[in-house]
């Protein structure tokens, strides 16, 4: 049933790339009459947090090929890239690999072209944050911090990775992707980056872009760094067990086997783990509650450096500053931090002594990655949280939800959605651009579904 002028919007909150898909999704999926509402807190739509950058060195971890923002056009980002003109962008064996900033570019435009392509737009920007959705009969209010209020009938969550519980504390902590806040940095004092993932890696080029050349020191607690890409042929899907998934040891002793077979025929593992993709969250979901939680504590690590790789480029930068002594991989724990009048002291305990050392640093930089829906400090989660509406998926890591993406709450069910990383717990693949985009096809077809079955009633 087609629907009609007065027909109430759905509204995606975030505009990164989880929201831009849902929104440009929506379009395509709910009938003509049908507004969507896209909201954003930041001041740009379709970059959120990971491609606001306007640093060049900071690279897409996924190689061009792979970052279409369409599945059924597979060449639709390299077109827009040879059609641009496209600063920055890396070509290397391994693939291509495009600046960030570019892709959010790529993105923005996007938004662009979905609104200007009708006479009578349907897709309404709302920049203003959102704190709260007040369930109004089978739909909700939603309000900002503005003070505007929106009736809505719906609303797809896509507020992207969540900040973390806000650690170090410390006057002298800095956000990683705001280090123009973080004042002048002096070269005979060290910064110290927490976390020695894909952010720490973003985190030393902006640090030498704005011209800092002093020490760096990048503290985690196993002290590993992401594999790099590499050219690769992805091996097909093993055919898993029920006894394979039963254990974690087991699955595990399985894939060391199969990548050892493949380093036998001259291939590498980089393609066992890519062929592990499609069924990565089949795996997640087979596998035991108890060895679910297992994998959090003893591989998650393991997995996510080689799952999340580095750009050529940017693993070259890295080994260069890791060569001229300039930057410090620190396997340990950090046991306290205190801040002294112009700099803070950081202790920390190397991985497996029982010795402390003494770090004076004039900066921290948290740069330990995505935060816990348990945790959160986000306005809009804690109230729906309250209201019942949603609530922590398995582990605390992102939000509970059925197979249909409908968020689960005390309350039950209703119509809220979500995707991307806030699924993570209930998903395991579900950060990534491959990922997410096809997530959100899939949440706008079942939209699109719900609203119809209700005009037909």
């Amino acid at each position: 049933m087609p629907a009609t002028d007065t027909a109430l919007p759905i509204a995606v909150i975030g505009a990164g790339f989880s929201g831009t898909m849902a929104a440009l999704h929506l379009l395509a999926a709910l009938p003509g009459g049908r507004p969507v509402l896209l909201c954003e807190r930041a001041e740009a739509f379709g970059r959120g947090l990971a491609y606001a950058t306007k640093a060049p060195a900071h690279l897409l971890n996924l190689r061009a090929a792979n970052m279409n923002a369409f599945s059924d056009r597979p060449h639709h980002f390299e077109a827009w890239l040879a059609g641009h003109a496209a600063e920055g962008v890396q070509r290397t064996p391994g693939g291509t690999f495009a600046p960030r900033g570019l892709y959010g570019r790529y993105l923005s435009e996007l938004l662009r072209q979905a609104i200007t392509a009708e006479g009578r737009p349907r897709l309404h920007l709302v920049n203003d944050a959102v704190t709260d959705l007040e369930p109004v009969g089978g739909g909700f209010i939603l309000r900002t911090e503005g003070g505007q209020a929106h009736r809505i009938d719906g609303a797809v969550l896509a507020a992207g990775n969540l900040a973390g519980p806000g650690e170090p504390p410390s006057r002298f902590r800095a956000d990683p992707w705001r280090l123009d806040q973080a004042g002048r940095l002096h070269a005979h004092l060290p910064v110290l980056i927490v976390g020695t993932g894909l952010t720490m890696v973003d985190a030393v080029a902006t640090l030498r872009e704005r011209g800092y050349s002093g020490r760096i020191i990048a503290v985690s607690r196993r002290g590993l760094m992401p594999a790099t890409h590499a050219p690769t042929e992805v091996r097909p899907a093993p055919n898993l067990t029920t006894r394979d998934l039963r254990s974690l040891p087991t699955l595990l002793r399985r894939i060391r086997q199969d990548v050892a077979d493949a380093e036998a025929t001259g291939a590498d593992w980089r393609g066992v783990l890519d062929g592990l993709r499609p069924i990565t969250d089949f795996i997640w979901r087979s596998l035991p509650p108890a060895e679910r939680a297992r994998f959090l504590r003893h591989l998650r690590t393991f997995w996510d450096v080689h799952r999340h790789r580095m750009a050529p480029p940017s693993a070259r930068a890295i080994a260069d500053e890791i060569d001229r002594g300039s930057l410090t991989i620190l396997a340990g724990r950090i046991r306290t931090i205190a801040d002294a009048e112009a700099h803070a002291v950081v202790t920390v305990r190397p991985r497996g002594t029982e010795r402390t050392v003494r770090l004076d640093v004039q900066c921290i930089l948290d740069a330990t990655g995505i935060g816990r829906v348990s945790e959160t400090a986000d306005p809009l989660l804690r109230r729906l949280i309250a209201r019942g509406l949603v609530r922590p998926g398995p582990f605390g890591l992102g939000l509970d939800a059925t197979p249909d993406y409908r968020a689960l709450g005390t309350r039950g069910v209703g119509r809220l959605w979500t995707l991307g990383p806030l699924l993570r717990g209930v998903l395991w693949e579900c950060i990534a651009v491959p990922d997410i985009r096809n997530q959100a096809a899939e949440v706008a077809a079942l939209i699109a579904t719900d609203l119809e079955r209700t005009e037909a009633a």
